[in-house]
């Protein structure tokens, strides 16, 4: 197996999935991040070729991370504001309700 190849593919799939905001997959790929390059340390010292792989998905788990990080700032800064105007959402809700005994047809 080219570990080069397969060590590029994850770095590939990290940056994939932080470009699209898919953080269901961005989770799964960072949670098997350790077995796999586990397996793949099995095999032997690493190469030049593979330490430079390396470093770039390393580059590329950084990138997903700044992605979560804004993205969830992004959240936060939504959240937020709609705390801040809570009181306008319920009076909003409140005043689309009929009133209390009178039935619509």
């Amino acid at each position: 197996m080219d570990r080069t190849r397969a060590i590029d593919g994850l770095a590939a799939v990290l940056i994939d999935a932080g470009a699209r905001a898919d953080w269901g997959l961005l989770g799964a790929a960072v949670r098997e991040l350790g077995p796999q390059l586990q397996a793949l340390a099995a095999s032997g010292p690493w190469t030049g070729a593979e330490r430079a792989a390396l470093a770039r998905l390393r580059g590329a788990h950084e990138g997903a991370s700044v992605a979560v990080n804004e993205a969830s700032a992004r959240l936060q800064t939504r959240m937020d504001e709609l705390l801040s105007n809570k009181e306008g959402w319920i009076a909003y809700a409140l005043a689309g309700e009929p009133e209390s005994g009178i039935t619509q047809p």
